[in-house]
Order: C-alpha cells, then sequence, then structure tokens
C-alpha cells in the first residue's frame, strides 16, 4: 500500500455537514494518490484492481486533528490542575518550557510525545513548541520522520514572561525565527511538518515585536496561531496592556496578524463579546475551543454553540498541558458536555452540541485549517472522505465496545467517541501513509 493508491472495506463514518453524518456499513473507501476518491457500496469497475484491505466488521472513520497543543507541556499533564491560568503558567508551564534550552532534554520529551501521538486517533496538530530554535527544530524533525501532518510554531515572548523564558526584546525575537525558518529551509523540505508564527499571546509579546512579525508573515505567507480572551484576569490584562485597542482581538488585527489575509486560529475565545466575535467572523479566524482545559484552569465555557452559529469556523484542542488528555475523541466528549452546563448555567437559549457537531469539529472543522493555511505542494483540507480530501483514516476495532446486538453505525461511532481508546485501533493512515 505504499503506493497510496487502494481500498478500505468496512463499516464507514463520517460528517458530511455540521449537523448530518453519512453512514455506509460493508463499504468500500478508495484512497488515490494520498486522497480521497469517495465512498461506495459497491466496488466500481475502475477501481477493481487496486489492493484493497478488508476490514469488515470495524469502523472506519476520518482521522482527528488537534488544533491547539503545547508539545512541551506533555510531560506535566495532570499537574497543576487546581490553579487558574495565569498561576498555573508561572508555577508549571514557564518552568518546564525553559528546560527545552537542553537539546538532549527536548530530544527525550519531545520523541516521547511524538511516539504516544502515533499510537493515538489524531492524525493532524498544531503544536505550539518553545522559543528554542534548536529544540523546536528537533520536534519538527521527530515529528516528520512519524508520518503525522503537523504545523509547529517556534513561540514569541519578549515580555511579562520570567528571566528563564524571555527573549532579550523584540530584535532577539524576530532574529531568532528568522533564523528557525531559515534552518527549515536548509533542512528541508518537509513533506508533512510546516512552520506557523506563534506569539504566545499580546501580554508575552511587545508592539515592536508584533509589528516585526507581522513583516515576516507578509514575506513567509505564513499561518499564525495564538490565544484569545481565555481567562478574564488575562482580558483585563490585555486592556492594561493596549488601551487603544477595541478588543483582545483587535490588539492582533491592528498588525495584521488576526485572519483576512494570514489564516489564524485563536485558541479558547472564552469571553469574546459579539463584537470581537463578527471580527472572527468577518476575518474567517478559527476558533480552537479546549473544553477540558477551560474546566481545569477555571476559565470558563466557550460559547462553541455561536461560534458555530456565526459561521465561525472551528475545530477542536487538547490544549495540553492544560488539558490532559490529547486524544480528539476526548475533547469531543467535553465539548457536549460543557456545552450542557452552559446552557444550565448561563445562556438557557444556547442549545447544547450534538454528537453531529462535536465529531464535526474534531474531524472537518479542523481538518479544514489545513486546505486554508496557504501550506506547500497544493495540500488539502482533510477530515471528510468527501472526494478530494486528503487521506487521513482511522480503522477502530469496536467490538469490545458494542451491546450483544446488532446496533447501526452511527450507534457505534457514538460508543466509539465516548469508550473507545489507543488499544481500538486497528490501523492508522495520513495522507495515505499507513502510520506504523
Amino acid at each position: 500500500m505504499e503506493s497510496r493508491n487502494f481500498i478500505l472495506k468496512g463499516d464507514i463514518a463520517y460528517s458530511k455537514t455540521q449537523t448530518r453524518l453519512l453512514t455506509s456499513e460493508n463499504s468500500y473507501l478508495v484512497c488515490e494518490k494520498g486522497k480521497s476518491a469517495g465512498v461506495f457500496p459497491s466496488l466500481p469497475p475502475a477501481f477493481a484492481g487496486l489492493p484493497l484491505a478488508d476490514y469488515t466488521g470495524k469502523l472506519i472513520l476520518p482521522g482527528l486533528t488537534d488544533i491547539h497543543m503545547h508539545a512541551p507541556q506533555f510531560t506535566f499533564r495532570s499537574l497543576g490542575m487546581d490553579l487558574e491560568l495565569l498561576e498555573w503558567l508561572n508555577r508549571h508551564a514557564f518552568p518546564e518550557e525553559a528546560k527545552y534550552g537542553d537539546a538532549e532534554y527536548a530530544h527525550l520529551a519531545y520523541g516521547r510525545l511524538v511516539e504516544h501521538l502515533k499510537q493515538g486517533p489524531n492524525t493532524r496538530i498544531c503544536f505550539f513548541a518553545t522559543l528554542h530554535v534548536p529544540a523546536t527544530m528537533i520536534l519538527m524533525e521527530l515529528l516528520e520522520k512519524s508520518g503525522l501532518v503537523s504545523l509547529v510554531g517556534k513561540v514569541n515572548m519578549d515580555r511579562n514572561s520570567p528571566d528563564i523564558l524571555r527573549e532579550a526584546d523584540a530584535e532577539a525575537s524576530a532574529g531568532a525565527t528568522r533564523e528557525w525558518l531559515g534552518a527549515i529551509e536548509k533542512n528541508g523540505p518537509y513533506k508533512n511538518t510546516y512552520p506557523i508564527l506563534t506569539p504566545r499571546f499580546i501580554p508575552s509579546c511587545s508592539d515592536d515585536l508584533m509589528r516585526a512579525l507581522s513583516a515576516i508573515q507578509k514575506q513567509y505567507a505564513l499561518p499564525l496561531q495564538s490565544h484569545l480572551s481565555e481567562n478574564q484576569r488575562e482580558i483585563e490584562w490585555v486592556r492594561e496592556l493596549c488601551p487603544a485597542s477595541s478588543s483582545y482581538g483587535n490588539a492582533y488585527a491592528q498588525f495584521d496578524l488576526f485572519g483576512a489575509q494570514t489564516p489564524t486560529i485563536m485558541a479558547h475565545c472564552v469571553w469574546s463579546d459579539k463584537k470581537e466575535l463578527e471580527l472572527m467572523r468577518s476575518r474567517s479566524v478559527y476558533a480552537a475551543h479546549c473544553p477540558q482545559s477551560n474546566i481545569n484552569l477555571s476559565s470558563g465555557i466557550a460559547p462553541a454553540r455561536r461560534f458555530l452559529e456565526l459561521g465561525i469556523p472551528t475545530g477542536l484542542g487538547s490544549d495540553v498541558a492544560g488539558g490532559v488528555h490529547t486524544s480528539i475523541f476526548r475533547a469531543m466528549t467535553d465539548a457536549i458536555g460543557v456545552s450542557k452546563l452552559r446552557q444550565c448555567l448561563i445562556a438557557k437559549d444556547e442549545a447544547p452540541l450534538t454528537l453531529e457537531e462535536a465529531f464535526w469539529m474534531g474531524t472537518l472543522g479542523g481538518g479544514s485549517f489545513f486546505g486554508s493555511a496557504g501550506l506547500p505542494g497544493n495540500t488539502a483540507a482533510t477530515g471528510s472522505f468527501d472526494p478530494g480530501y486528503e487521506f487521513d483514516a482511522l480503522v477502530i476495532d469496536d467490538a469490545n465496545l458494542t451491546a450483544p446486538f446488532r446496533a447501526s453505525v452511527e450507534e457505534r461511532l457514538r460508543r466509539v467517541v465516548y469508550l473507545s481508546d489507543d488499544r481500538n485501533i486497528v490501523a492508522k493512515y495520513v495522507r495515505g501513509n499507513p502510520i506504523k
């Protein structure tokens, strides 16, 4: 199957729209040159000569996409879960990230993360690394060898950060970013691993640095990721630092680093008001909904229903280590659960998320960013089995999850989302390549 032209046979499920699942029992999923050629109840003669992997009785689903993870924080998952965001950053996140100045430590820690992710259901991930160029390159090289598709960002932070994790000034931070991009050009081209600009968040980036990053973005046509309106104390801090900005989002937009011509992911958006949400919608800024992290760090409950109703592109994030679990199946269940709490406690007129919507967010919702981010090689979106989507797929043996009676493909999918773990994964493909 190394040709990336092959057929999978099994019970297939994927999102057609935000609210509609397509299921096809005992059917054929065709991969041609790393992209889906479609799902067929019987095999068309045109594909009859392709090799077939028979997974009869097993589920075949799109690979999952995590559009917000902090790679260096994998090592301390579960620590500090009784703290709020800013205290947690100072007590746990920043000291741990400072260790990545040691290349040997970075190789060991990132190696464990990448091996863990290869075993799980996520096929695409957007990573924050650290401000260290050598460590960020180590992460990118390990990811490239893994076969997973990823966006990786060298983090920028030149103010309001501890001495152990702060770049000297805007010039030094921008210079390190150019050094990193130069190293990618020298060591590449990578086939599956791409750079993404990563100002950590407005409090840690001076205006001079944001102007410098804007110039870099325009020169290299890079996508961008950061944080937005996660925590109320953080939002107040941004108001103090940026009194001329009308909102947290506007503090990015004034530097042309908030959607429009810059493909952008903003994590959390828990407290974004109507004006900020409209700015996101008008500029096609992606919201990375990270429900588990928002619980663990006492941030609140993001208005995911509003994201969808307004047409804001939306995906799911694990936000490791604010989130403890890397699997986006877990993010789906948490997204549904917190939306019910939001209806009970905050917005009675907002309907909770459905399984169909959460599954869409974790597959096609986030996967679409990879088709809109301007990545090299005519990279397409993923998360669907409709023709033309890049072929990311999971084969799930759900025999230990099923009821003692025949269940529909949709019911089995629901059980997989809530009950499966890595042991249920029989096979995993990214761009038509098997992950081993």
